[in-house]
This record gives C-alpha cells, structure tokens and sequence, in this order.
C-alpha cells in the first residue's frame, strides 16, 4: 500500500496535523493497521507477529479523533516497547510508560488537541494507565467530541430506577452505586451486573 493510501485513509480518523506522525509509525514499524467495529471491552489492540503474519494494530472505527489518536499512539507504544525488550510481560509496566510519552510528547500542543482538552491528556501521560477509561476527567472530556454526543448521557447522571439501553442495545434498569459502579439489572432475565458511570446510555420509557 502507497503513502498516499495510507494517508487517504488514516484522514477520517485523525487530527489533520497528527497524520504525518501516524503516517511516519506505519512505515517504520511496517504493521497492519485494522480499524474494527466498535469494541466495549477495548478501544484497541497490538498483536505481535505469529504464524507468519506481522505486527498488528486494531482501533475501534467509532471512537473520535482524539480518542482514536490517543488509542493510536498506546498501541504503537507497545509494538515499539516489543521490538526492544522482546516480551509482553508487563505491557503497561515503565519500558511501555516511556515509550508511549515520547511517542505522542510532539502531539502535545494545541494544534492537535483542542485547547479544553489538552489539558487532560497532559494529566494523563504523567503516569498513563493500561486505559485512558480509568481516567475519569479525562474520558468526560473527550466524549464532548463524540459525533452523536447530544444524543447520549452517562449512566450516573440519570436516576435510580431508570430504564435505560446501551450503545448494544441491551437494556438495564439503574440501581444503587456500589463502591466505583452501578448495580444495574436485567429486566428480562433479572441478572445483575455493574457498570461503570460514564458508560454512555439512553433514558428510555417504561
């Protein structure tokens, strides 16, 4: 695939002035790059080479620029950290933490993020965690940039007894907090799960 191909196509889902770095990674580090359905349980993935396929690197397709940048440049990082140590033990350990902040250190300006959301990312890569779902602020303020935002909430800013569906479409009556999450349950087959509070759901009717 030429340059010019992979620029095409990594445009939609990066910052403008980031492509170049994401761009530059892909053939250094020569990997397949899958932009996939959306995941609940990940935003993305790095696979290291096996049975005679190369490095891969998966990202969901519905995550916004930012969001999908930051997922972007944590997945790089562990294919570099790979390369030098020659191992998966401890993927977010130091040696994952280093490489990640030298990566997306030269996207830190507001010419890449915006200026409300910058920042948070600064917060975050002072000590980057194996999830950017773990870092509360900033996970409230890159979903103002979803492209369906208005259209969504967050589980803890609805009320107890609520009626609710997910991105899914599985449904959940809202229950009480239990230490970081909400007991929720299912009505159709009386389950309990927990959920964490910024999972993005619709009020429903019933």
């Amino acid at each position: 695939m030429t340059i010019e191909k992979i620029r095409t196509g990594l445009a939609r889902y990066v910052p403008e002035p980031a492509l170049d770095y994401c761009v530059k990674w892909i053939m250094q580090y020569r990997f397949h790059l899958q932009i996939t359905r959306g995941r609940h349980s990940k935003y993305g993935d790095y696979r290291p080479p096996k049975n005679g396929k190369g490095h891969i690197i998966t990202v969901n397709h519905d995550l916004n620029k930012y969001a999908f940048l930051i997922t972007y440049v944590h997945e790089v990082a562990h294919l570099a950290t790979f390369l030098r140590t020659k191992t998966l033990r401890d993927p977010h350990g130091p040696e994952w933490k280093k490489e990640f902040k030298n990566l997306i250190f030269p996207l830190l300006n507001t010419h890449v993020f915006p200026e409300d959301l910058l920042p948070h990312v600064r917060k975050y890569i002072s000590n980057p965690a194996a999830t950017s779902c773990t870092d509360v602020d900033m996970l409230r303020a890159l979903k103002k940039y979803n492209h369906d935002a208005g259209q969504w909430q967050h589980l803890e800013d609805l009320e107890e007894g609520t009626l609710f569906r997910i991105r899914t479409g599985r449904m959940f009556i809202k229950k009480h907090l239990v230490r970081k999450n909400f007991l929720c349950i299912d009505p159709r087959t009386k389950h309990k799960y927990t959920i964490n509070p910024l999972m993005e759901v619709q009020a429903l009717e019933g």
